[in-house]
């Protein structure tokens, strides 16, 4: 493939991906009610997603429940990854990674059938009828994003230098100063990798919560779905382009960061 033929190619994969996007946006200006006719240019939309009370609520819903799975989820991902990396046969190793990566490899479906059960199963049993709701969510998602994490930090961990801990020991360091001092820092771009897996696993998830939710308490996935089954709401258009705005802005922050973080390597 030629240097054009990639340009071309690249080129329609972007639009194809973003065409949808713009069309969304373009449309939460229409002061209309639908998406068949562009009737003049309105910021109505806009105006009543921030009134909505309710939508609001559950989009901090999700951000909570979203920012908590990817601090939990890389808390025990670390703590999974690094019980991993210390069995000393490969006969374990394996039947644990194995055990982990069917976790990623299953079906959203399939997980989130088996989470309504055991939640179900709990509630029963313990007689709490709270239990579907926040709670529920919120365990669904550091369930299925601590595999996850798990194969993003130990990478790391058998990158690291075994003669660092060997050296550490020599000194006299202890298990927890080992740990700390060294194997944490070193592997912390693998947890913060995993930190924000978690987040956007989270973030994106339907499925899973669709199954788990209850009590009232919904994520914004569910409601966008729930609010497309009624008919079109440009309400969706408004807030799909503001969420959008906000990952472009982001995204745009972090490469700025980076970019400047390799220009003072490369001056030093």
């Amino acid at each position: 493939m030629n240097k054009i033929s990639s340009k071309l190619y690249l080129t329609i994969v972007f639009l194809i991906l973003y065409i949808p996007i713009f069309y969304l946006a373009y449309y939460s200006f229409s002061a209309g009610d639908n998406m068949i006719n562009f009737e003049g240019f309105s910021w109505i939309h806009y105006q009543e997603l921030v009134e909505n009370a309710r939508l609001i609520a559950i989009v901090i819903n999700t951000i909570v429940v979203a920012l908590l799975s990817g601090v939990f989820s890389a808390i025990l991902g670390t703590l999974g990854a690094l019980g991993i990396y210390s069995l000393k046969t490969n006969k374990f190793k394996n039947t644990y990674l194995v055990t982990n990566n069917i976790l990623i490899v299953s079906p959203d479906v399939i997980i989130g059938s088996s989470f309504l059960l055991m939640f179900t199963f709990i509630s029963e049993a313990l007689g709490l009828d709270g239990l579907q709701g926040f709670w529920s969510v919120l365990l669904s998602h550091i369930g299925f994003s601590v595999p996850i994490v798990v194969l993003m930090i130990l990478p790391k961990l058998y990158e690291m230098p075994i003669s660092m801990i060997d050296a550490a020991i020599d000194l006299g360091a202890t298990y927890r100063q080992v740990i700390t001092k060294i194997v944490i820092p070193y592997i912390m771009p693998g947890i913060l990798a995993g930190f924000f897996m978690g987040l956007t696993y989270s973030l994106d998830d339907f499925a899973v919560t669709f199954f788990v939710t209850g009590n009232g308490f919904q994520t914004l996935s569910v409601e966008v779905y729930s609010m497309a089954r009624k008919g079109i709401n440009l309400q969706i258009n408004a807030l799909s382009t503001l969420i959008t705005l906000f990952i472009i802005i982001s995204v745009m922050i972090y490469y700025v960061i980076n970019m400047n973080k390799l220009r003072k390597g490369e001056s030093k």
